[in-house]
C-alpha cells in the first residue's frame, strides 16, 4: 500500500513540474491606429522615355572628337560631253568602193557624228553616235549643169540607202555632203537625208537638186 501511495506521489510531482514550464499566452496588444490608412486611388501616369542630345555633363570635360567635322570629299563627275566625230574604216571602204563603181576617181567616206565622254582627267571615256554622216567628191564637167549635179545627188543616195542598217551608227538620218569638182573650180551641196527623203517623188534632176540647193 505504502509503494502505490509513493508511486502515485512522484507522478503527481513530476505533472506539476512540466505544466508550470509551458507559457501562458499573452495577449496581443491592440493596434494604436484605429483605422487602415487608405492608399490614393488615381491612377499614377506611366512614365514617358524622353530623349535628349547627349551633352558632356557639367561636371564632365567635352569630347573634342564630338566637336569634329568630317569633310566630304567631292565625288568628281563621271564625265562631260563634247562634240565629236569618229572614223568608221569599214564603212568607209564598203562605201568608197560603191561609189567608185560609178567613178573610179570619185573619193568618199563616212563618219559618225555624235559625243565624246571626256573623263576628269581629260582622257576619252567612251563615244556616243547620234548619226552616220557622208562626203563624197565628184569630177564633173560643167558646175552649172544642174541636171547632171541632180543625177550625181540620186545616185549617190541610192547608195547610201542601200547600206545595212546594222551599219549605220546612231539612232537619226545624218547628212551628205557632195563637194563637185571641174578643172576650174568646184560646188559644195550640203543637206540632210530626211531633207531627200521628203522631196515630191516627182522632182527631175535639176528640180532635186535646186530644192536641196535652196536648203542650204
Amino acid at each position: 500500500m505504502s509503494k502505490i501511495f509513493a508511486t502515485l506521489l512522484f507522478g503527481t510531482l513530476i505533472l506539476g513540474a512540466c505544466s508550470t514550464g509551458v507559457a501562458s499566452p499573452q495577449a496581443v496588444p491592440a493596434s494604436t491606429t484605429e483605422g487602415a490608412i487608405a492608399l490614393p486611388t488615381t491612377a499614377v501616369p506611366n512614365p514617358k522615355l524622353i530623349l535628349t542630345v547627349g551633352t558632356p555633363h557639367i561636371d564632365q570635360p567635352a569630347d573634342p572628337a564630338a566637336d569634329e567635322v568630317t569633310p566630304i570629299s567631292p565625288t568628281p563627275l563621271i564625265c562631260g560631253f563634247q562634240w565629236a566625230n569618229k572614223d568608221l574604216p569599214e564603212l568607209s571602204s564598203s562605201f568608197q568602193r560603191s561609189i567608185q563603181a560609178l567613178q573610179p576617181e570619185a573619193q568618199a567616206s563616212a563618219f559618225a557624228f555624235g559625243e565624246n565622254c571626256i573623263g576628269w582627267d581629260g582622257s576619252i571615256v567612251s563615244f556616243s553616235a547620234m548619226e552616220t554622216n557622208f562626203d563624197i567628191y565628184l569630177q564633173v564637167d560643167d558646175l552649172a549643169n544642174e541636171s547632171v549635179l541632180g543625177k550625181w545627188i540620186v545616185q549617190v543616195m541610192e547608195v547610201i540607202e542601200n547600206i545595212p542598217a546594222e551599219q549605220i551608227a546612231g539612232p537619226r538620218l545624218g547628212r551628205v555632203s557632195i563637194v563637185f569638182q571641174s578643172s576650174t573650180a568646184q560646188s559644195v551641196i550640203n543637206f540632210d537625208i530626211a531633207q531627200y527623203k521628203e522631196l515630191p517623188p516627182n522632182f527631175n534632176y535639176a528640180e532635186i537638186y535646186e530644192a536641196l540647193k535652196a536648203l542650204q
